[in-house]
C-alpha cells in the first residue's frame, strides 16, 4: 500500500495545456503552453513573447495586444464584440483577421492556435 501511495505522490502530474503559436514580425516563433481560461495575451506576457505590449492589461482599452489570426483559425474563434471592433480601428494596420489577443480565451479547442504579431503596436 505504501508503494502505491509513494508512486502517486512522487510521480509528476501532467496537466494538458493548449499550445499557442506566436509568430513575430521578424520570423521568430514561440510555441507556448497556455493554461485554459487565460487569454492569448496573458500567455504571451507571462512568457515574454515580444511584440505584445498589453498596455491596458487586458481591459480592451488599447490595441497593443493586436494579432493577426491565421486564416484557418479565424472562424473557430468567438465573434468580435463591438468594443473589440472599435479598438481594432485604432490598431496598427488592421486586417480582416485582426483580433485583440486579450479577447481570445484559451481552451482545449484552441490547441495549436497560430497568431502573427504585427511589426508594431498602436
Amino acid at each position: 500500500m505504501f508503494c502505491i501511495l509513494a508512486l502517486f505522490f512522487l510521480s509528476p502530474i501532467y496537466i494538458h495545456m493548449p499550445k499557442i503559436i506566436y509568430n513575430t514580425h521578424d520570423n521568430e516563433t514561440y510555441t507556448i503552453e497556455v493554461q485554459n481560461g487565460l487569454t492569448v495575451m496573458e500567455g504571451a506576457v507571462q512568457n515574454d513573447v515580444p511584440g505584445i505590449d498589453a498596455d491596458c492589461g487586458g481591459g480592451m482599452a488599447c490595441a497593443t495586444c493586436h494579432v493577426y489570426v491565421k486564416e484557418d483559425w479565424f472562424n473557430k474563434l468567438p465573434k468580435k464584440e463591438d468594443g473589440e471592433e472599435d479598438m481594432l480601428d485604432m490598431a496598427f494596420e488592421p486586417k480582416p483577421n485582426s483580433r485583440l489577443s486579450c479577447q481570445i480565451i484559451v481552451s482545449d479547442d484552441l490547441d495549436g492556435l497560430e497568431v502573427n504579431i504585427p511589426s508594431k503596436q498602436a
